[in-house]
């Protein structure tokens, strides 16, 4: 539930909401502003007191000198327990162009979905309160969404334009979570969760019905369904810093987002996903049989390649590399082939479960032989090799294996043939 702030604090509110644009505060040397559009810049935060005020008085002092169209700043409290909320309405009682709300409930996507569904703007946006992202790509963002040549636009990190500073850790993270949006979802946008992101009002406002999170994965959801639906998503490069006093929860985050993932492929696969803005495209359809068994393979695959992974990491610091690799394969086979023998062949009941783990064990022992094989190679070819190297190498060989998997799987394990036979 949403609180509305208090009169004092909300009321810029009025006039907005009401079509009008706010004044763009004018002074001498401040740019010409336009006054038929109105940008709406939302800024989530929670316990943030700490680094609100200077936040957003840097981002006012800088859409005040350059921005050439009208914008309004919403600060979003999403429940904060210190004192953000206390900051937000006394920035909001000064400042003619913030103004501030309060929610409730915690998440990102909560309070996006909030001010952005309830906004009057012609184009809203939203950006990360620590200020990571450079400001000098706010008005390549939103141009195109105000100009009508695209509907959505988000900030990569990930463009060859870009510079980022970031540890390896989070690097390392964000690549993967890419790539595997592209590998599992077909995705062409290369940065799902860069805080910085706008879009046209009338369009984000028929999306955010179909939006499921009310979290981390709201951005990734929302792109995904808008990619679905034809729409035009323009990728802007920035620069981007670190927040090294970010409190993400990273592994959370990371498994949050990958039952995000598992759940929008499962609706679109399901067909259960409905488009409510008319595509510019033909839409694509998997057919049934081997189409759809390939997209769901492929996401089983994935989950299952990222539990291997952690499963590996964290077994490798106690064991050698061939134990370790063989356990780690051991336990995520017998869930891949339970996950693939429900999901994506459509074998329910326990009937046949522990022959089909049987001979799925025979595609495991194949992982084992190719995997087991390029670890011995690797040591022969560069016996120093890290435990990074080890794991590229590792991850290859699996891909080989899966193929060979999918295969056995498919025409000899769960081949609707043979149980017709049988």
């Amino acid at each position: 539930m949403t609180q509305p702030a208090t009169s004092e604090t909300d009321r810029d509110a009025g006039p907005a909401h009401a079509g009008a644009a706010p004044s763009g505060g004018f002074r001498a040397g401040a740019p010409a502003r336009t006054a038929t559009k109105l940008v709406e810049v939302v800024v989530p935060v929670y316990n943030e007191e700490h680094v609100l005020e200077s936040c957003v008085r840097k981002l006012h002092a800088y859409l005040d000198e350059t921005f050439p169209y009208d914008y309004r700043i919403t600060v979003a409290d999403n429940a904060s327990i210190d004192g953000t909320w206390a900051v937000a309405c006394a920035l909001a009682a000064e400042i003619p162009q913030v103004r501030a709300v309060h929610l409730d409930l915690k998440g990102r996507g909560r309070a996006l979905r909030q001010v952005w569904g309830d906004s009057a703007a012609d184009v809203v946006a939203y950006m990360d309160v620590d200020l990571s992202t450079g400001l000098e790509a706010f008005l390549p963002l939103v141009a195109p969404l105000l100009s009508g040549h695209s509907d959505l636009a988000i900030g990569s990190r990930l463009h060859r334009g870009s510079a980022v500073v970031r540890g390896p850790k989070r690097e390392f993270i964000s690549r993967t979570y890419n790539v595997l949006l592209r590998a599992t979802m077909a995705a062409k946008f290369s940065d799902a969760q860069c805080g910085f992101k706008a879009a046209r009002t009338d369009v984000v406002q028929r999306l955010l019905a179909e939006v499921e999170d009310n979290a981390w994965f709201f951005d990734t959801e929302l792109l995904l369904l808008a990619e679905r639906s034809g729409l035009r998503i323009h990728e802007v490069p920035v620069d981007w810093v670190d927040d090294p006093d970010s409190r993400v929860d990273i592994v959370r985050t990371v498994l949050d987002d990958l039952k995000g993932m598992a759940r929008v492929a499962r609706r679109s696969l399901s067909g259960a996903t409905r488009l409510p803005v008319p595509p510019r495209v033909r839409q694509a359809r998997l057919a049934p049989g081997l189409g759809w068994q390939l997209a769901s393979f492929a996401v089983v695959g994935t989950l299952s390649t990222l539990a291997y992974v952690l499963l590996y990491l964290g077994m490798r610091q106690l064991m050698p590399a061939l134990l370790a690799n063989a356990l780690a394969l051991a336990v995520t086979a017998v869930a891949n082939t339970a996950l693939n023998r429900r999901f994506t062949f459509g074998v329910t009941g326990s009937r046949d479960a522990l022959k089909h783990q049987v001979e799925g064990g025979i595609a495991f022992l194949i992982g084992l032989g190719l995997s087991s094989g390029a670890i011995a190679l690797l040591g022969v070819v560069q016996p120093q090799a890290r435990h990074g190297a080890e794991l590229a190498t590792l991850v290859a060989a699996n891909a080989l294996a899966t193929l060979v998997r999918f295969v056995l799987l498919r025409v000899w394990v769960f081949s609707p043939g043979r149980a017709a036979r049988g």
